[in-house]
Formats: C-alpha cells, sequence, structure tokens
C-alpha cells in the first residue's frame, strides 16, 4: 500500500506555482523604476501645459484690450487695470460692455495679471504679463507681451 508521496516532492511542487519573496520585491523594483520615470515625464508636460495656457490667455487679454483701444480711443490705465475688461470704469462714458465672458481669472499659478499702462517695455502701448511659475518678475519664466530682446 502506497501512503503517498515523500514531503520533499511536494515542496518542490507547490514552489515551482509559486513566487518567492525575492521575486516579488525585484517586480516591485522594477515596476517603481518605470513609474518614476513616466512620472517625471508627466511632470514636464503639465509645466509646458500650463505655460501655454498662459500664453493663449495673453493673447486673450491683448485681443480684448485692443478692442478696449478702438472702442473708447485708448486703453484701460493702470490704475483701472484689466477691470475694465470686465465692469466700467468711472470715467469711460463709450464703455464696449462686458469684454472677458468669465471675469479677469488669475494666471496658472494662482497669481494676478501684471498690467501698465503706459508700459515699459511697450511705450506706445501696455505692459501685460506674468510672473511665470516661480511667480517672482524676471528669471526668465515670466509669460509677457513683449520680447526679451526689445
Amino acid at each position: 500500500m502506497r501512503v503517498g508521496r515523500p514531503s520533499s516532492t511536494v515542496h518542490a511542487r507547490r514552489r515551482a506555482f509559486g513566487f518567492s519573496i525575492l521575486e516579488l520585491l525585484l517586480v516591485l523594483v522594477i515596476l517603481s523604476i518605470l513609474a518614476g520615470i513616466v512620472g517625471v515625464r508627466f511632470a514636464g508636460q503639465s509645466a509646458d501645459a500650463k505655460i501655454k495656457a498662459a500664453q493663449s490667455q495673453l493673447t486673450e487679454f491683448g485681443t480684448a484690450l485692443d478692442t478696449y483701444e478702438i472702442k473708447t480711443g485708448g486703453y484701460p490705465t493702470t490704475q483701472q487695470g484689466l477691470d475694465a475688461l470686465v465692469e466700467q470704469p468711472s470715467g469711460v462714458d463709450d464703455w464696449p460692455g462686458q469684454l472677458l465672458a468669465k471675469g479677469v481669472p488669475d494666471d496658472q499659478w494662482g497669481n494676478e495679471w501684471q498690467y501698465r499702462m503706459p508700459g515699459t517695455h511697450n511705450t506706445a502701448g501696455y505692459d501685460l504679463y506674468s510672473f511665470g511659475p516661480d511667480g517672482q518678475q524676471g528669471g526668465g519664466d515670466d509669460i509677457t507681451n513683449w520680447s526679451e530682446d526689445d
């Protein structure tokens, strides 16, 4: 009468179907490395997307400011700022109406857009800019309506 196989064969068979702790840890390390690489690439895409969105928003403001200038004969003063595109400033009788449907949003990093009329860089017009990702003027990451070569 045969009682069964030796226990060493049973353990060998179980081991053939399972993974060891070392194998599982190796797989986790590889997955972590891949996730890190993908995460870094997506983080860079997010930063680029914010910069492009800020440039697009700057263009939208520029169009609204040009419309304001055509209708009123001049750009809003520094004191009136971009709010003149949403609410009628005092002393402006020929205000063209609300030119920005959703008001004046902050830039993509949560800071106010900077507006100056007359401009320092655009002396015949206005300066409009965001301090960019670092939130501080200068540093090469500002989003502006002038060229740095000017």
